[in-house]
């Protein structure tokens, strides 16, 4: 089925013909953006790279809590400090996800950002 029977077939919405080319245009357009094209992919079937927030999210947590009863139990300043370069990274990960969680993360606004 071509456009433009797929126009014919509406019977509620009626375009003039310069309407419908002008829309022709524009969807034939869009078609051609690759970059959409990818994003609109993205946005309808998740792929593997939305695991790795919440994992790494959960790791970090997991791994904080684990030197920080380390370090208190043996009172060990390497372990201590450790803890102080991880926990930072821990509460960065958990905001990017529940930014994310909240539709506030770049997927949500439309701007692309490699780091948050």
């Amino acid at each position: 089925m071509d456009d433009w029977e797929m126009w014919d077939m509406h019977d509620e919405v009626r375009l003039s013909p310069r309407e419908r080319i002008t829309l022709l245009q524009i969807e034939a357009d869009l078609r051609k953006d690759r970059r959409l094209t990818r994003r609109m992919a993205a946005v309808r079937r998740p792929g593997r790279r939305e695991i790795w927030l919440p994992l790494s999210a959960l790791l970090l947590g997991a791994a904080s809590v684990f030197v920080a009863v380390m370090g208190i139990r043996t009172s060990d300043t390497t372990l201590l400090w450790c803890f102080a370069l991880l926990w930072p990274l821990t509460l960065f990960q958990a905001f990017r996800l529940l930014c994310r969680a909240a539709g506030r993360g770049p997927r949500a606004s439309g701007r692309i950002t490699p780091w948050l």
